[in-house]
């Protein structure tokens, strides 16, 4: 019998996306000795099945929106797209689903990567099953750091697994366009996809449980691209469930609350996520399988002084950036505990994950696009703020109206009338996502509107929006 392979580490990092490899990033630059293991493909969801693909099949789309509404080019862009030619350029950018590049910075930084199944078999312990069924264990000094990411969540429809339906995964990897298609959810995933496969020739179905689209933002960002999804020939439904679905010859057949059958090629359920902890050995350690890991704001899992959560695992912010951004705070802390530093756990300290709960952007890739950072005026009451907020149209700025003939747009500002600063700010516009990091920088740096008013934007800009949100709270 062959004896199993033991290996000793300062860190062991389970799971190689973009969150895995910035922890392994930050540790290695401590000097710590650190281990990686990865199931499937180093640079994780994001490079191969969400962030990177939907953003290369959006360009193509939002480029010909934003070239049809520019006199004397319009008339050069009225044919539908090359549809083979965005799959190709989404497949450039997931270097073809093959993680070579990613592999080599891995290797170029100093950490080992362990391919395989990594499981915690005990406190500091994760046992790798290989892809030959070989097992190795790796044994953490200092921290085991669980960035396994999420996964899309299904509802429990009878007969669903035998429909095959597309998660978020099939929505960005699909090799074809199907003639129909049904998107079931009103969120980011929903609408960019919806975006997309309209644009490159589905007719395309959306069925929303709740009143409107991307709930989680101000209500007027999801009227906007309802219009403008209606507009551009999508069939968009609010207050619909589904009760059933079944594939019938080839064909799905999605039967609504009302009894209505809606058909369609393929079907797309973007209806949320789950964390990807249901095999990983939490049971080992006390810890519920399939669960949410709750954290302090230095990342570290309540009860384990040596268990990180980083990224979507923990349930904080379920982007790559702020999960990204947790990991640089991670990282330092597990180095800082390592050498025996001082921890600044303070909120917006070196050691705390801050803006994650505080100041969180996020870009909505639709046409228009939508922008966020920080709280809506609704979530912003409910934190019990005394705030205003100050709406400006968009296409009264001078710098929307040379970007785009008839461009339509808001913004909004939710300002803190106690301590003049601003708790969230939201844009909705071609163009608005290069807008949200000046947006961004006022809120988590917590900058005064007094001072707001010395930040000159340039002119003609779609960023003269920020002078027209000032002048609309002065003078109401």
């Amino acid at each position: 019998m062959t004896e199993t392979e033991t290996n000793a580490y300062d860190v062991v990092v389970l799971g190689a996306g973009p969150v895995g490899e910035n922890v392994a990033d930050r540790t290695r630059a401590a000097g710590l000795t650190t281990a990686v293991v990865e199931s499937e493909l180093v640079g994780g969801e994001c490079s191969y099945w969400a962030c990177m693909p939907s953003k290369a099949l959006l360009r193509p789309v939002i480029a010909r929106a934003d070239a049809r509404r520019v006199p004397g080019l319009r008339q050069s862009v009225q044919g539908p797209l090359d549809a083979s030619a965005v799959l190709a350029h989404r497949d450039y950018y997931t270097s073809n689903w093959k993680d070579d590049g990613q592999v080599g910075w891995l290797d170029s930084i100093g950490a080992d990567l362990y391919r395989g199944h990594g499981r915690l078999t005990g406190p500091r312990t994760v046992t790798v099953t290989g892809p030959d069924g070989g097992e190795r264990v790796l044994t953490a000094r200092h921290a085991v750091a669980v960035c396994t990411g999420s996964r899309a969540a299904l509802p429990g429809l009878p007969g669903l697994d035998a429909v095959k339906p597309w998660t978020s995964r099939e929505a960005t990897s699909s090799k074809t366009v199907p003639g129909r298609l049904i998107v079931i959810g009103g969120g980011v995933v929903a609408t960019e996809m919806a975006t997309v496969w309209q644009a490159l020739g589905s007719r395309v179905t959306l069925l929303v449980r709740g009143k409107g689209l991307l709930p989680r933002m101000e209500p007027f960002a999801g009227e906007l691209i309802a219009e403008a999804l209606t507009e551009a020939g999508a069939d968009v439904r609010t207050g619909t469930s589904v009760e059933s679905v079944t594939r019938e010859n080839g064909t799905v057949v999605a039967v609504s609350d009302t009894g209505e059958r809606i058909e369609a090629d393929e079907i797309l359920f973007a209806t949320g996520r789950a964390p990807r902890t249901d095999d990983i050995g939490l049971e080992t350690i006390g810890l519920a399988p399939g669960s949410w890991l709750p954290v302090d704001d230095s990342l570290r899992v309540s009860g384990h002084d040596w268990l990180y959560a980083v990224g979507d695992v923990n349930h904080r912010a379920l982007l790559t950036h702020q999960g990204k951004y947790q990991a640089r705070i991670a990282g330092a802390a597990i180095a800082a505990r390592a050498t025996g530093e001082s921890l600044v756990v303070e909120p917006w300290g070196a050691h705390a994950a801050t803006a994650d709960q505080a100041a969180v952007p996020q870009v909505v890739f639709t046409d228009p696009e939508a922008a966020a950072v920080g709280l809506s005026l609704a979530e912003a009451e409910e934190a019990g703020h005394r705030v205003r907020a100050v709406d400006v149209d968009l296409s009264t700025v001078s710098g929307a109206g040379l970007y785009a003939d008839g461009y339509q747009g808001r913004a909004r500002m939710v300002v803190d009338v106690e301590d003049e600063i601003l708790r969230g700010v939201t844009f909705v516009g071609p163009g608005v996502g290069e807008l949200i990091h000046s947006a961004t920088i006022a809120v988590a740096g917590q900058v005064p509107v007094s001072r707001l008013w010395h930040a000159v934007p340039s002119y003609p800009t779609i960023s003269e929006v920020w002078l027209r949100l000032l002048e609309a709270y002065r003078d109401a």
